[in-house]
């Protein structure tokens, strides 16, 4: 036909029958060998880098605190080993708005073994013999009794008070309270400066930058991890629960596909209902109840999360949301229940093929080791990078002085000019920096490493797609199944994927690798001018961010249906994509319906794991089963251990939902070139399952009687 070879001349040949063809091919040369060159000396590079950054970089920076003279506080082996805390002299100075800028106190900082726990001002405790001995503990070496309170300030060697402290972070900040609506430090709303002057417990929010958010932020933290503390053995369990439940999904899938697919529709409309029956239970039980009402605007934002629960809206809010969700699954279940059969046939194929193939089911174990590693080689070079700057000091002082913010040499700043024109000025440890070769680059090494980080890991993911297609191709097109699959077709597929395409695989994942850390730089230009820029230039970025997003799923697209191309014929990166691209682009009617049919019933298999382990947790926890209240634990957030099962069940069900979800793309593919290869001639049989053919109205001749 006329609209048929013109639509196929714009979309490429379709693929001419080949009697030779059985699958994928064997003999195979190398692909895209300056791709993969390139590759290796870009990790020759970044093993260069990690080396340079552990010979330079020293993570006890971020481990340890520092003190003003840029020691750790409590780094074993050094004097400073049982003095673990920070302690700062006033920390009021802390309130400059220098602090922002420079990330430093412009206040004498030093390592101490506890926080001071009472007040006690200089003048006081150098009365007394054992408060002013407790006293010497937070200052400087060298003081002695002898000497008088005018020496010791003007030294600096002592702070003029002592506040009562709690550690955060192994820093001493006041113990700030509320008592009254009012704020305390030490259950006193005033405290002695040390001058005489009676001053408010508030003038110390400032310079623990906004302490009582600090102060509730640690309390729900502290709660959070108390409750993981008693939970954890419950959330193992649930996680176990949910990875028994999706290999009992998968097996079930193998025999019963067909059936297990309408009860896992079924079951996440009725899921979805329940949700939408216990929400709207919730919002009519809380009609009347005294503070029901408050919107979530009014309330605002509570570290109790529960105080949530006690309102009409949260639950209103909620049911909106399922009902939602709900229509949408419906209405997308009726407008595609002709296309859902032949899914479910593609479903089945690929359950037989994973049950003949059931070591891919593993292979994301592998998958996931080796993402491991890369992230883990990845946050220790940057914490190497980050933590390889020398100690850079500073002159600090409260008055006008021309050598302000100037770096200095604490060693003899006692004799220096600076210290001579500014008396009062201290040479204090400010900031790790350089200014070296080294240091003036380390930026880009940071960059090199984040880079190679997106690298790495899109190849590794690369992989495993490539590895699985080529074992799932091994299956489809063997003419007498399974006898003709080769014995370890996974193993084969990954020794293929390693020896001849090494640099197709670096190929993909570089171009995803550039898209992704252009939306990097993106976001991280979107975060500095936060605030400054004006709504052309706000419009201007959150397009460019969601072009680049559509780019970078389009290139994912294309990547993953090239290397199936790549595992089946062994060619290039571009000619496989080409030819895929082209393959999908004459069936597109397919492409829009089937296979996006087929990824939305594995994400609703997904869906109904994470929503019957939710549900079993959330009764679990939150003790609204009798049955369960003695065993249970008794925590702060019930939310808590209900969230992390809930997360931790769709990773695991992603990650074996992902092996179904890369053998039905290989299938699609596979199927597409079937029947353009194949006519279901006696010469030139169809090698799609019986079943598929069925739906699809195909029918293989019988071979003409001779």
């Amino acid at each position: 036909m006329p609209e048929e070879g013109e639509f196929y001349g714009k979309h490429g040949e379709p693929r001419k029958y080949d009697s030779s063809f059985k699958g994928p091919i064997q003999n195979r040369s190398c692909t895209d060998i300056v791709c993969c060159i390139l590759f290796i000396i870009a990790l020759l590079g970044y093993f260069a880098v990690g080396i340079l950054a552990w010979s330079q970089g020293d993570p006890r920076k971020v481990i340890y605190p520092t003190d003003s003279r840029g020691q750790f506080c409590g780094q074993a082996g050094t004097p400073l080993e049982k003095k673990g805390m920070l302690f700062y002299f006033n920390i009021m100075k802390c309130a400059s708005p220098m602090v922002l800028l420079e990330f430093q106190c412009p206040t004498t900082q030093m390592c101490v073994e506890t926080c001071p726990d009472k007040f006690l001002t200089l003048v006081k405790a150098y009365t007394n013999t054992k408060d002013f001995d407790y006293y010497k503990t937070f200052c400087k070496e060298g003081v002695t009794n002898n000497m008088g309170i005018p020496e010791i300030l003007k030294q600096g060697l002592c702070p003029s008070m002592l506040t009562p402290s709690k550690p955060f972070t192994r820093r001493c900040f006041p113990a700030l309270g509320l008592k009254g609506g009012l704020i305390t430090v030490g259950n006193n709303s005033h405290f002695d400066d040390g001058s005489g002057t009676m001053r408010d417990a508030k003038d110390l929010v400032d310079g623990v930058k906004n302490a009582t958010v600090v102060m509730e932020a640690r309390q729900v933290v502290m709660k959070i991890f108390e409750d993981y503390t008693k939970s954890w053995y419950w959330i193992v369990i649930g996680l176990v629960i949910a990875m028994l439940t999706s290999l009992l999904f998968i097996v079930l899938l193998r025999f019963l596909a067909g059936i297990m697919v309408w009860v896992m529709i079924v079951m996440v409309i009725l899921v979805l209902g329940y949700g939408i029956f216990h929400c709207y239970m919730e919002y009519a039980a809380l009609k009347g109840e005294a503070g029901a009402n408050v919107t979530l605007q009014e309330i605002g934002f509570q570290t109790d999360f529960t105080v949530y629960l006690q309102i009409r809206q949260t639950w209103l809010a909620f049911m909106i949301i399922l009902a939602i969700v709900e229509v949408i699954i419906i209405l997308l279940l009726i407008f595609l229940r002709k296309r859902i059969l032949i899914a479910i046939a593609l479903i089945k194929e690929a359950s037989r093929t994973i049950g003949h193939v059931m070591c891919s089911l593993f292979y994301p174990l592998f998958t996931f080791l080796l993402l491991a590693i890369v992230i883990a080689y990845w946050a220790v070079t940057a914490v190497f990078l980050s933590t390889s700057n020398q100690p850079i000091y500073k002159v600090f002082n409260e008055t006008m002085c021309d050598h302000s913010r100037k770096t200095c040499e604490p060693a003899n700043y006692s004799i220096s000019i600076e210290k001579t024109q500014c008396p009062d000025s201290e040479c204090l440890f400010a900031f790790y920096g350089g200014e070296t070769a080294y240091h003036k680059y380390l930026i880009g090494l940071q960059f090199y490493n984040v880079f190679l980080f997106f690298w790495c890991a899109n190849f590794v993911t690369a992989l495993g797609q490539m590895t699985l297609a080529g074992a799932f191709a091994s299956y489809y097109w063997a003419f007498n199944k399974p006898d003709d699959v080769p014995a370890f077709p996974v193993f084969s597929s990954l020794g293929r994927s390693l020896r001849y395409h090494t640099g197709t695989l670096a190929f993909g994942s570089l171009i995803l690798s550039i898209v992704q850390i252009i939306r990097v730089l993106l976001e991280y230009l979107d975060h500095k001018l936060k605030g400054a820029h004006n709504k052309c230039t706000k419009f201007l970025l959150c397009c460019l961010k969601c072009c680049f997003w559509c780019l970078e799923k389009c290139v994912k697209f294309i990547n993953r249906n090239a290397y199936i191309m790549t595992a089946i014929y062994g060619n290039n990166f571009c000619t496989s994509a080409k030819n895929a691209f082209f393959l999908l682009m004459r069936n597109m009617i397919r492409v829009a319906v089937l296979d996006k049919v087929t990824d939305f019933l594995l994400f609703l298999g997904k869906l109904l794991i994470v929503g019957l382990v939710g549900i079993f947790a959330f009764f679990f926890f939150s003790g609204r089963v009798k049955a369960f209240e003695d065993t249970a634990p008794h925590l702060h957030y019930y939310w808590v251990p209900i969230l992390t099962v809930a997360v931790g069940s769709y990773l695991i069900a992603h990650g074996f939902f992902s092996v179904y979800a890369m053998c039905v793309d290989t299938l699609f593919l596979c199927f597409l070139e079937d029947l353009e290869r194949n006519d279901g001639s006696a010469e030139r049989p169809y090698l799609m399952p019986e079943n598929l053919r069925k739906v699809l109205n195909k029918k293989n001749k019988t071979e003409p009687a001779e």
